[in-house]
């Protein structure tokens, strides 16, 4: 990466800086290879953040399945986080994982759980496990709440068979000529996932991130206190692919210690630690035995660290160094917050990131934790918080006595509850990764690079004013 025609002289955000157009012989965004370097198997540089209201069992598992990654967050109990992990690995990788409820759920309760808008649907089970049938996402919205499920199956839903679709190409095909958007797939009778006609689509562009198995990857958090190696180690044998060492403040003796504690239990997975914002802390904890840095302090949407502490650096200037270091010692860097926009994310990558998490944004997403809720508007929303929040701090520690609870409580900071709606022209995360890679192809096709080292090596960024940072926003209404 080069600045354009002048050198900065102060921090900047993503907001400070632009892509600057070059020559290019790229010709086709689908020519674009988004796969990181940093060794964690990925195919796409997008990582979902460790954060409670964002990555869970569902959400992981539909990351891995369109090449990216999700953390699961340190804060669930470990043999919940052993269970979430293996749940993930048992997942489908050429379908959808199924929403299942009883035939005695009511409309009501499916809808807590998935919209209705088209491409999803409910599988309805029997006690004992035995395929009923499936009702679309979309037949929900004219039926009434207290409606049982099991009323609705009138009919059988047209079912794909495993045997017949040899690939995603052959899925897409077969659902058009039968004009249908959603089917459940059937093996021996047996529903081993579900399909859209997108989500066939979407199998053809996005490959995903399996282990040597063949099973979708996921990672999983560990905080730096207590049995690290013993967390490590158990994590390790429920499946889990890349380990995160994560606290706000990365540059600490705890963290280094951490990080030799894990290292030396040889376990052959990538080790990412964080968070820090310095080319000096990158070198210690390179040192210490970290493959990847997690870079961030206070860029989070629900992070209130900057304006309590003061403490943070502008997230395009942390990733820009701490990448440049990481690379002369062999390791990588994850941008980790501050994205708002496709955009911020190419930015990131420019910078030397290898892959970028994002938090927030992904929490208003269908395979988010958590029930859908309706405002008094009738729009559908999720719950957010800051990991550092009240609400965070009281799950963390909900097992201490009620005395070291309230300490830790007293000093709690970041937002408890933030209302994250729903985007109805994209409501799963899927929509969303869809959005965000098609601006990076884009943004590799101007700057002439067919893969992320290309882009690295060819981005040319230049700084702007926050006037110049405003022209390029569309404007929200007609002229």
């Amino acid at each position: 990466m080069q600045f354009y025609g002048t050198t900065p002289r102060h921090d900047l955000t993503y907001s400070d800086v632009f892509l600057v157009p070059s020559r290019s012989t790229v010709t086709s965004r689908l020519d674009v290879a988004l796969a990181p370097d940093d060794g964690t198997g990925m195919t796409m540089p997008l990582v979902s953040a460790n954060m409670n209201s964002v990555t869970g069992p569902r959400l992981a598992a539909t990351m891995a399945r369109r090449g990216g990654l999700g953390v699961l967050p340190q804060d669930m109990p470990l043999q919940d986080l052993d269970a979430a992990i293996r749940w993930v690995k048992d997942q489908p990788v050429a379908y959808d994982t199924p929403f299942i409820l009883d035939p005695d759920a009511t409309v009501a309760d499916a809808l807590r759980q998935v919209p209705a808008v088209e491409g999803h649907g409910i599988v309805v089970r029997d006690g004992d496990g035995g395929y009923l049938g499936c009702i679309p996402s979309a037949r929900l919205a004219t039926a009434l709440v207290d409606a049982r499920l099991g009323d609705l199956l009138h009919g059988a839903i047209t079912s794909l068979d495993a045997d017949d679709i040899p690939d995603a190409r052959a899925a897409f095909d077969v659902m058009h000529e039968a004009d249908i958007d959603f089917a459940p797939v059937l093996h021996h009778g047996q529903v081993i996932g579900t399909l859209s006609r997108r989500s066939a689509l979407r199998a053809t562009i996005y490959a995903p991130a399996v282990d040597a198995n063949g099973r979708l990857r996921v990672a999983a958090a560990v905080g730096i206190n207590g049995d690290v190696a013993g967390k490590a180690k158990a994590l390790a044998s429920a499946g889990v692919d890349v380990l995160v060492l994560d606290t706000a403040h990365g540059d600490q003796d705890s963290m280094r210690e951490a990080i030799r504690a894990v290292k030396g239990l040889s376990l052959g997975l990538p080790i990412v630690a964080g968070n820090v914002v310095t080319d000096q802390a990158v070198r210690d904890l390179v040192e210490a035995g970290a493959d990847i840095l997690k870079v961030g302090v206070g860029p989070g949407a629900m992070c209130t660290t900057r304006m309590m502490t003061a403490v943070g650096r502008p997230q395009f200037s942390a990733v820009l160094e701490t990448a440049d270091a990481a690379r002369e010692l062999g390791a990588h860097v994850w941008a980790d917050g501050g994205v708002r926009y496709p955009r911020d994310v190419a930015l990131a990558l420019a910078a030397g990131a290898s892959s970028v998490m994002v938090g927030s944004w992904f929490a208003g997403t269908i395979e988010a934790p958590g029930e859908l809720n309706t405002d008094a508007t009738g729009r559908l929303y999720k719950e957010s918080w800051g990991m550092a929040s009240t609400k965070a701090v009281r799950e963390r520690f909900g097992r201490l006595d009620a005395y070291e609870l309230a300490r830790k409580t007293l000093f709690a900071e970041g937002i408890s509850s933030s209302t994250i709606y729903l985007d109805p022209l994209r409501p799963s995360v899927e929509d969303l990764l869809d959005m965000i890679t098609t601006g990076l192809r884009s943004s590799f096709t101007y700057a002439g690079a067919r893969s992320l080292a290309e882009f690295r090596d060819r981005a040319l960024v230049g700084i702007q004013s926050a006037a110049g940072y405003e022209e390029g926003k569309p404007l929200p209404a007609s002229w």
